[in-house]
């Protein structure tokens, strides 16, 4: 029996199980895949939106400022890379002034801090690649750039490392409701749980319609966008927005931690929540809508196209609250989720207490994490650690300085990866230049050494992406 049973393990439900974690209970955390974060987290702007966007007076616009201000010293505990490098909402005309101005208004009501109406001269300043023509511009100092990714991965392998069991491949199929307890049917078994938190995102409807009459549906919207090559992160200096519309916060241009250029999405109503391929249209779109901001963009220099899902609903609110007797929904958490994603476990925290649930604090919880990153590293620090592990001398993935010290060390983490793609998000590997086709190989050896498996079992991403089908040649030993 567990007190808490966690359903998805995206950002917003490995940042419950951390909070959570930090007290004396007993919690699994049940997601779908074969590994966390692998629905909208993993694709996604990778922004901390300042709060100006959400209507004041929702809970959306209290806790995208509230998650906003935690960031930053979390990214400190948890070693997860950020920059706080502000924002500018760019204005093209006079009426796109007026949206800019009522920004700013929303903004002073829900508390963004530092927040200023620039002008066209002084947004060129700023930014002198921008599209001449930009009128003015909101700025946001509090904004900033995340690897979301990393974000999840830190809560989550933090709250294993306090007690909670992550269990991967462990799809929810049924909730039965019983006395005191709900038991969670799956396709891996059936777990009993005192308290349940929906944070199953774009099928997080599904899960709350198990227990509950449907109070809302989601919506699946698909983002598009490019990757941009290193050598084009200098085009910004800022989050660059347009003005919103009924489509959403529309293109953006932004730098990213990693030091490519992040530009889209779109924003189109699909059908199915899993469908994330990219298309000629959306990506036509993405670009035309870009260059309007900064028209030097040089798509060519785009090293890779990606989609992600929304979990939008009807209603412009997140669905967030109790559900059901000791059943609660973190729900319909699209833009700002990412943001608001500390502020919403804190809030899941005082709902289960609301619902009964007794929380007594853990003595000495693990709150903090720490990783290795050699690139980052003084060339003192980089012989320290090459003399206590020669592996941290070894670089596997020449685009990112990646060395197989991290890799093993990954591997053997709380949550080790168990594809090629999954090492990728952990350290590095595979996201510059050539995309993973020189390190590709040495990285499924490694993987394939270290997890004790035969090289055919290794996987790309997830389920069934097998890389090597069968073998080709006999080996010999000699």
């Amino acid at each position: 029996m567990y007190d808490v049973a966690i359903v998805g393990c995206g950002v917003i439900g490995a940042a419950a199980a951390f909070e959570l974690s930090k007290y004396e209970l007993n919690i699994v955390i049940l997601e779908k895949e074969n590994d966390v974060s692998m629905g909208e987290t993993r694709a996604n702007s990778a922004i901390i939106h300042a709060g100006y966007d959400p209507r004041p007076g929702t809970l959306m616009a209290k806790l995208n400022v509230q998650g906003n201000a935690m960031t930053e010293a979390l990214c400190r505990q948890l070693s997860v890379p950020f920059s706080r490098i502000g924002s500018l909402v760019l204005a093209f005309s006079q009426d796109e002034m007026k949206t800019v101005w009522d920004l700013y208004t929303r903004g002073l009501a829900n508390g963004v801090p530092d927040m200023e109406i620039l002008w066209g001269e002084k947004v060129r300043e700023l930014e002198p690649e921008i599209n001449g023509q930009v009128v003015g511009a909101l700025y946001a100092p509090s904004a900033g750039i995340i690897y979301p990714w990393e974000y999840a991965l830190a809560f989550a392998e933090t709250a294993v490392r306090n007690g909670a069991e992550l269990r991967l491949n462990t799809s929810v199929t049924g909730i039965e409701k019983r006395d005191g307890f709900y038991r969670i049917h799956t396709n891996n078994g059936d777990y009993d749980a005192r308290y349940v938190v929906n944070a199953a995102g774009v099928h997080s409807g599904e899960i709350h319609s198990m227990v509950a009459e449907p109070t809302f549906t989601i919506r699946p919207n698909r983002g598009e966008y490019y990757l941009m090559d290193k050598c084009e992160v200098t085009r910004a200096n800022h989050v660059l927005f347009q003005c919103p519309n009924e489509d959403g916060k529309g293109v953006l241009v932004a730098p990213t931690v990693g030091g490519n250029l992040i530009v889209g999405p779109n924003a189109e109503s699909v059908s199915d929540p899993e469908r994330v391929n990219n298309t000629a249209a959306g990506m036509a779109f993405v670009r035309t809508k870009a260059l309007k901001s900064v028209p030097t963009l040089n798509f060519r220099n785009s090293i890779r196209n990606f989609a992600g899902i929304r979990a939008n609903t009807e209603h412009d609110e997140f669905q967030i609250g109790v559900a059901a007797e000791n059943f609660i929904d973190l729900a319909g958490i699209k833009s700002p989720g990412l943001t608001s994603a500390p502020a919403i476990a804190l809030y899941a925290v005082e709902l289960l207490r609301g619902c009964g649930m007794r929380a007594v604090p853990r003595e000495n919880p693990v709150t903090t994490r720490e990783r290795l990153c050699v690139r980052m590293l003084s060339d003192p620090q980089k012989n320290e650690a090459i003399r206590r592990n020669p592996l941290y001398g070894r670089v596997i993935c020449r685009c990112e300085t990646v060395t197989e010290g991290e890799i093993v060390d990954a591997i053997h983490s709380p949550i080790p990866p168990c594809s090629l793609d999954g090492v990728k998000r952990r350290v590095g590997t595979g996201m510059g230049r050539c995309q993973g086709g020189f390190c590709g190989p040495r990285v499924l050896e490694i993987l394939a050494r270290e997890l004790r498996t035969d090289r055919l079992n290794i996987l790309q991403d997830g389920a069934g992406s097998h890389i090597l089908m069968s073998r080709t040649k006999r080996e010999v030993s000699e």
